[in-house]
């Protein structure tokens, strides 16, 4: 890809971003979104392979459709309300619209339909960017308009999600799949708590963010796709292997890793708002995606490559491990004893 059309792609996603999130305004909010949608499209379809064109496109039509319910959200309230301003959403029709608009931005069941397959179609590097910064706009949304929102609606998406983000990851051999049904399941967990305590919800989605790019980011390290390459990780970078299955766990929310922190704190919060059983469910539900997290960080660390091969041997190079990488496996995998100070924040 031309680097000044990387460049020109990289700065109006972070325009688009930035416009999104610091705008008080529903045109201005949804002019971000599609600065954003636009600008992703030629970061997925640079390979000009027909799957990353396929992905392209079926990412396209599905933001222009979630964009133009918003759009159609927004000006019904403001039809019968008056107002633009993005925290006076009253009206329930507007609500109802926003969640499905919303969502089907995010990827959230049962609007995940196209997330699986665009990021099998995108390189690494864009499924980190569509599996993180993507997603903040929309999330950012959620946080504003959530003391709008239906908590029965929000809770059925959540509990959904989680459910079939651990299920269909099971049986995946793709590692980008595995991550995109992985992504799926956190965003229950961030749906969950939205209504309750929306600070939650960034922070769950700050954290879920720095794991998955350590997670990217030494995926494209070590040049692994899927899980019969990563058998042959071990054999490459061994360190780089082992830190790789710590960061699997931390993902997995297995204490004492980082990503136990925002698990511990939903379900502490559910459990004061009296919905023991939500947490209770969604607790158990989390047990699906620990088993292919336990699945994937077996294949990097535990099996030995086998004998005959059906793919290209790969010849052992001692690249570099940049400073990025290490610190966000630094960070994906301790930041747990910072949990008494996060949880003083009020």
């Amino acid at each position: 890809m031309n680097p000044q059309a990387k460049l020109i792609s990289s700065m109006s996603l972070l325009l688009g971003t930035t416009i999104t999130i610091s705008s008080n305004h529903w045109m201005m909010a949804w002019t971000g979104l599609e600065i954003n949608t636009l600008a992703i499209l030629p970061l997925i379809s640079k390979s000009h392979h027909p799957r990353a064109i396929e992905a392209s496109t079926k990412y396209f039509l599905t933001q222009a459709t979630a964009s133009t319910l918003l759009l159609f959200s927004s000006t019904t309230n403001a039809w019968f309300t008056g107002q633009w301003d993005i925290t006076q959403l009253t009206h329930p029709t507007s609500c109802t619209l926003l969640t499905i608009a919303i969502s089907m931005k995010l990827g959230l069941v049962p609007f995940h339909f196209w997330f699986p397959e665009v990021l099998q179609g995108s390189s690494l590097m864009t499924s980190l960017l569509l599996a993180t910064i993507m997603k903040f706009p929309p999330t950012t949304l959620l946080f504003m308009t959530s003391s709008s929102l239906n908590p029965t609606l929000m809770s059925t998406l959540a509990i959904a999600s989680a459910a079939l983000g651990g299920w269909m990851g099971l049986n995946q051999t793709q590692i980008r799949k595995t991550l995109a049904f992985s992504s799926i399941s956190h965003l229950g967990w961030m749906a969950i708590i939205l209504i309750y305590y929306p600070k939650l919800t960034l922070l769950t989605f700050y954290i879920y963010s720095l794991t998955t790019a350590a997670i990217f980011f030494t995926l494209n390290n070590i040049n692994t796709l899927k899980l019969s390459t990563m058998m042959t990780a071990w054999t490459k970078t061994p360190s780089l292997t082992a830190m790789l299955m710590l960061i699997l766990l931390s993902l997995a929310g297995l204490p004492p890793l980082t990503g136990f922190l925002p698990k511990w704190m939903i379900i502490q919060e559910l459990t004061k708002q009296e919905l023991t059983t939500m947490a209770t469910i969604i607790t158990l539900l989390s047990l699906l995606g620990l088993f292919f997290y336990l699945r994937l960080a077996y294949c990097a660390t535990i099996t030995l490559p086998p004998n005959s091969t059906n793919y290209m041997k790969q010849w052992q190079i001692n690249k570099p491990i940049n400073m990025l990488t290490t610190t966000l496996t630094t960070l994906s995998i301790m930041l747990l004893p910072l949990s008494p100070m996060i949880l003083s924040i009020p």
